[in-house]
């Protein structure tokens, strides 16, 4: 079984993956560590398109069992037919982007009081994130997720991140083996 969990910067799919990986025998997957190079410090560099499908495409491969945490929706219309679950995580704005600056914190410490190009980077980042729910942003937005869910051939359940985390991954397991009865 493929699982997508997807929604805006600091929703917690990450957290959400790595939770469901945690619980069964799924492999988690974020889409981070196919589209982000590795460099120190972190979210520097971008992997090119094809490179980054190839990659993922690898490792999707491998295991019978995946859940792939993040958005997809400018990867290419393959994904849209690669899942047999996606869930799509909501979060209120104000929240998200207090998550998100308290990880921008603790993902660079000093670094954003002393370096210049990494508080250039996490200020151009967080102002990015913030304008999810502007529909006439022309970068990820509410808008272009709703759309890209008509597109997936596969069910799609629709959580709110601020519920209690373990609420949410038991309704997560719960399709999962809901999934497994109907095979």
């Amino acid at each position: 079984m493929k699982i997508l969990i997807f929604g805006a910067s600091g929703s917690g799919t990450t957290t959400f993956g790595k939770k469901i990986e945690g619980r069964t025998d799924f492999k988690h997957l974020d889409v981070d560590n196919y589209y982000w190079k590795k460099t120190n410090p972190p979210y520097q560099e971008k992997t090119p398109l094809i490179e980054r499908n190839k990659n993922l495409k690898i490792d999707f491969e491998k295991f019978e069992n995946i859940v792939v945490s993040g958005s997809m929706v400018s990867w290419g219309k393959e994904w849209e037919t690669a899942f047999d679950l996606a869930v799509f995580i909501q979060l209120e704005n104000t929240e998200r982007m207090e998550r998100l600056k308290k990880r921008e914190n603790q993902r660079y410490g000093k670094k954003l009081l002393t370096d210049t190009k990494i508080q250039q980077n996490s200020k151009a980042f967080l102002e990015w994130a913030n304008q999810y729910e502007n529909p006439n942003f022309q970068g990820r937005t509410l808008k272009i997720h709703n759309n890209w869910i008509e597109l997936l051939d596969c069910k799609v359940l629709r959580l709110n991140g601020a519920n209690d985390l373990n609420d949410n991954i038991e309704i997560i397991i719960n399709e999962i083996k809901t999934c497994y009865n109907n095979v």
